[in-house]
């Protein structure tokens, strides 16, 4: 019996850390999460803070802005530029990922505007900060 709870216990611990997919800025730097349990994928600093959510593919702030694209592993800005990446999709050495905080609760998503045209996606970085493109989403 011990060693069944002990099973579960394991597999359980296992299977939830499993869930969520680290994002990566341009210096390996882990910088936000994925959460793929939540149906809405939503986006999560490591202070627990939800800043964003991926639906089919577009990645909208919690104010309903548009903020990019998530296809393939990689965000985009709107200049079709990487802002962020997934392990898997790292086209370099990727730092470890801080510890989690506990997840605060998600806001509504607001009004989703239009998402604006797909530029062609390019393989360079965008200049600007990826924690700064994130924190788009909550901006009033």
């Amino acid at each position: 019996m011990k060693r069944f709870l002990t099973f579960l216990l394991v597999f359980f611990c296992c299977t939830a850390a499993a869930q969520d997919v680290a994002l990566f800025n341009k210096e390996g730097k882990a910088i936000a999460y994925i959460d793929t349990i939540d149906k809405d994928r939503t986006i999560y600093l490591y202070s627990g803070e939800p800043v964003a959510v991926i639906s089919e593919g577009d990645v909208y702030g919690f104010n309903g802005k548009h903020l990019g694209w998530f296809e393939k592993g990689i965000v985009r800005d709107h200049d079709g530029k990487r802002i962020g990446n997934t392990k898997k999709a790292a086209k370099g050495y990727t730092q470890y990922e801080p510890y989690k905080s506990y997840k605060q609760q998600k806001p509504y998503v607001g009004y989703k505007s239009y998402p604006p045209y797909k530029p062609y996606f390019s393989d360079f970085w965008s200049d600007a900060s990826s924690e700064a493109f994130l924190l788009k989403g909550i901006e009033n």
